[in-house]
């Protein structure tokens, strides 16, 4: 079944948050209160979910607590930014994952987007203004700080990845280039493996890009991108297909090492188009 969530589910995610970390540090609601210049009454109704949190309470509360950036980023998933209605639902997941798997045909995971090319590929939607383009380029940004967190660790990322995403020219060859030097250093990062499907290989992933965000519970939750705003599955024969087909997509692609020598050759080849 198809996962449906809605401001009041955030909200209540922002509250648990909330309460877990103001529980491991041992404040009262009214230390919260204190720290942050709002009334005991306002942390209250935050932490039973009745009241939305305004950008101000949120940078407050990363302050107060540390947090680089946790509650203002689930602030903006509650007021419907920076990610689209489809998506905003597997962002949680994405972030709570301890294993996950992608397969990407058309053009690069965004966690492992560079700024230019997340621009360019978020500047291709249309009816987009400049406000929701900014405020979606830093959510996607901010997302890539799940691959290098350090508590706790960060997820085993395992990418699929059609060759010909390396070679189409998104944001132009400065950018490809810039792109694919930043791939090659995330595959070579310890938790992170790419593997490359040949460009005159056909394979199932033509069919449909999609993520999996295994947390440790079953279901795994499935991100399935599609051409109206994509979909997030919680159904577990749902799960166990997808993952099957990754499976497949797997043994079709390349090894790590010769994937990373595709790597290097791309940005090779974008830094000659880049000098010319």
């Amino acid at each position: 079944m198809a996962a449906s969530h809605s401001e009041e589910d955030d909200r209540r995610l922002f509250a648990e948050e909330l309460k877990a970390a103001r529980a491991q540090r041992g404040w009262s609601s009214q230390e919260v209160a204190d720290r942050i210049g709002f009334s005991q009454s306002t942390i209250k109704h935050l932490e039973s979910g009745q009241r939305a949190p305004t950008p101000e309470q949120a940078e407050l509360l990363d302050k107060a607590f540390g947090t680089s950036g946790t509650f203002q980023r689930m602030e903006r998933w509650i007021r419907g930014v920076p990610f689209s209605a489809g998506f905003r639902p597997f962002a949680p997941h994405e972030q709570s994952a301890k294993t996950l798997k992608t397969a990407q045909h058309s053009m690069l995971p965004g966690l492992f987007q560079t700024e230019q090319y997340a621009l360019a590929v978020l500047a291709s939607f249309p009816d987009t203004s400049d406000e929701e383009l900014h405020e979606r380029l830093a959510g996607r940004l901010e997302r890539q700080a799940v691959l290098t967190r350090t508590s706790p660790p960060p997820p085993h990322v395992w990418a699929v990845i059609d060759e010909q995403v390396l070679y189409r020219d998104i944001g132009g060859a400065e950018a490809m280039h810039t792109q694919m030097e930043h791939l090659v250093e995330l595959a070579r990062m310890p938790r992170i493996h790419i593997q490359i499907i040949p460009a005159d290989a056909p394979h199932p992933g033509l069919l449909g890009a999609f993520v999996i965000a295994d947390t440790g519970q079953d279901p795994a939750i499935v991100y399935l991108e599609t051409a109206f705003d994509g979909q997030v599955i919680e159904a577990p024969v749902m799960a166990e297909t997808i993952d099957l087909r990754f499976e497949t997509l797997r043994m079709e692609a390349l090894t790590g090492s010769a994937s990373l020598a595709k790597l290097e050759k791309a940005a090779q080849l974008w830094q000659e188009r880049a000098e010319t």
